[in-house]
């Protein structure tokens, strides 16, 4: 997990992981800490887990990324890296409004990678960068 969350749900995401493995499903009390740490879009985030939305997209370098397709149909890249996703919740209720620790879609990303979820697709480098600049064209 990255270091931009706070530690108790860096801790929470690493637990959800370790009862993962342990029994294929999250227990009752880590679902509560769920919703009591990232509010309102644990829920969101989990619909998007349980229908394998969030995609890892790796270049040859290493370089990663992710993409998550969101309840709306509309496809989102987010960073893990540095916590951030092109969404317009990200925008407003993390960056702007300071409300939540984070989108849906980044939830989705970490819940992903704690239950092996996360789909995997391959790409060229210039595919990436396609990829990540189809998100500027969009906002610009």
């Amino acid at each position: 997990m990255d270091s931009t969350l706070p530690a108790v749900a860096e801790e929470l995401l690493k637990e959800i992981k370790k009862a993962f493995q342990e029994t294929s499903h999250v227990p009752d009390d880590l679902l509560l800490g769920l919703k009591f740490i990232f509010g309102p879009c644990a829920v969101p985030a989990l619909d998007l887990v349980d229908q394998h939305s969030v995609t890892r997209v790796v270049s040859p370098s290493g370089r990663t990324a992710f993409q998550v397709l969101g309840s709306s149909g509309k496809l989102y890249t987010c960073f893990s890296s540095c916590h951030f996703c092109t969404c317009p919740a990200f925008s407003f209720t993390v960056l702007q409004k300071s409300e939540s620790l984070l989108c849906k879609h980044i939830l989705a990303v970490y819940l992903s990678q704690a239950m092996g979820a996360c789909q995997e697709l391959n790409v060229s480098e210039e595919q990436l960068t396609s990829i990540l600049l189809a998100e500027e064209e969009d906002e610009g």
